[in-house]
């Protein structure tokens, strides 16, 4: 879904314009300043809590200040969007307050909680349709049932309107502040937020450096810029819905390109981590692009000691159900968590003797399923070995050498491993 490239590019009195706009629905986030992150990094980083926002997101800054400003033609032609959930929500809320009815194209990733807040936003004003793998896929129908039914298109990130309401963002983190911070660690998916951003601090704080934050199996934004034009992955990889975008917008593009930021990826196991942490020092439920700011700042940013950081904490719609492959993918991040097939002997007491001969006095068996089982002489089974520390891997790889039973490592670039985790 990309707008028109004769589109005028947003200005730094467009996001004003928008902030008037948007301050009497709009709740003025907490910057709060984090302890955690301030002591590893030598820095003073405030943390930008857009979680807290109505519908848990900052998405609801860009949806409501293009819906609000709709003719009553354009309202009565009702509105439709693509999202991967978080868009959707402000979108709902918008379609509530003021009283439009709407459709909402979703991928088949989204989970289930953000749909379920979806409807309860919309209060019966908007029907959510689910459907495709991607939020490429969700934006194809939904440009398609515009075409069709003449509804008004709302687009996640690639809208004038759209990228102002997100900048707004940007105007109140200095408010709060007292001045403009020295870095700001911006996520992106399609690039919204951070052209918004960008368009008003180059214009009214040019030396703050800003940062944009991508998940690894998703940067399309630095693929465009390497490409010189936004271009289509091949492949994304979905862990981070609220930013797995397959392809940059053509209105965000040239502003990101134009600024000459930096772009950093953080790979999705690093990001879970971070969501722990969160979670169990600061006691703060992230969604997984909500954590992507700060995980960049700790794997990817090199900070000054005593500088103001800002990071984005863009939304906390996380659904409960997903911590299971959170921790998964955090321990394999870590190092601590490897999968093997081993070749036991079907006799008794194989078991036993690998567990006592191979493993550590810290190590796991942390999953066991025997892959198949037969009457020959060994039998092979898929063990997942959870160390106490990743440095415990070269003492248990020597000790599988040295073990009478073939053992074969499964490693985190092979085709078989995406079945795994």
């Amino acid at each position: 879904m990309t707008a028109a490239l004769d589109t005028a590019l947003p200005t730094a009195l467009d996001v004003e314009a928008a902030f008037v706009r948007l301050r009497a629905v709009i709740r003025e986030s907490p910057l709060q300043r984090s302890e955690r992150l301030s002591q590893r990094t030598g820095a003073n980083v405030w943390v930008k809590r857009e979680d807290l926002q109505p519908v848990r997101s900052y998405k609801l800054r860009g949806a409501y200040n293009l819906i609000s400003q709709l003719d009553a033609a354009d309202r009565a032609r009702g509105v439709v969007c693509a999202s991967a959930g978080n868009h959707a929500q402000g979108f709902a809320f918008a379609c509530a307050a003021l009283g439009l009815d709407g459709r909402v194209y979703v991928p088949r990733t989204t989970p289930r909680q953000k749909r379920d807040r979806i409807d309860a936003l919309g209060a019966g004003r908007v029907e959510v349709i689910v459907g495709g793998d991607t939020y490429d896929d969700a934006a194809a129908a939904a440009l398609a049932d515009a075409d069709l039914t003449q509804a008004v298109l709302v687009p996640a990130f690639d809208h004038p309107d759209t990228i102002c309401g997100q900048g707004t963002m940007a105007i109140e983190i200095v408010e709060q502040l007292g001045h403009a911070p020295d870095v700001i660690v911006i996520p992106v998916g399609g690039g919204g937020m951070l052209s918004g951003c960008l368009t008003w601090l180059r214009a009214r704080h040019p030396e703050t450096r800003v940062v944009g934050a991508e998940p690894a199996g998703a940067a399309c934004m630095a693929a465009a810029v390497e490409a010189g034009q936004p271009l289509e992955l091949d492949d994304i990889e979905t862990f981070v819905d609220g930013a797995a975008v397959r392809r940059a917008g053509d209105l965000t593009y040239p502003i990101v390109r134009d600024a000459g930021i930096e772009l950093v990826s953080v790979a999705e196991g690093r990001i879970c981590t971070e969501m722990l942490e969160l979670y169990q020092t600061d006691g703060v439920i992230a969604e997984p692009a909500g954590a992507l700011s700060s995980a960049a700042l700790l794997d990817r940013i090199h900070v000054e000691e005593g500088q103001d950081v800002v990071v984005v904490l863009s939304g906390g719609n996380n659904d409960v159900s997903r911590y299971a492959e959170i921790v998964e993918r955090s321990l394999v991040d870590e190092g601590r968590k490897h999968y093997f097939l081993v070749d036991f002997p079907q006799e008794p007491g194989a078991l036993r003797r690998f567990l006592s001969e191979v493993l550590g006095p810290e190590d796991d068996i942390a999953h066991f399923e025997y892959v198949k089982r037969s009457n020959r002489e060994t039998g092979p089974a898929l063990v997942g070995i959870e160390l106490g520390r990743r440095e415990d891997l070269e003492g248990l790889l020597a000790r599988m050498d040295e073990s009478p039973m073939s053992v074969e490592r499964i490693s985190a670039d092979s085709p078989a491993y995406r079945f795994l985790v």
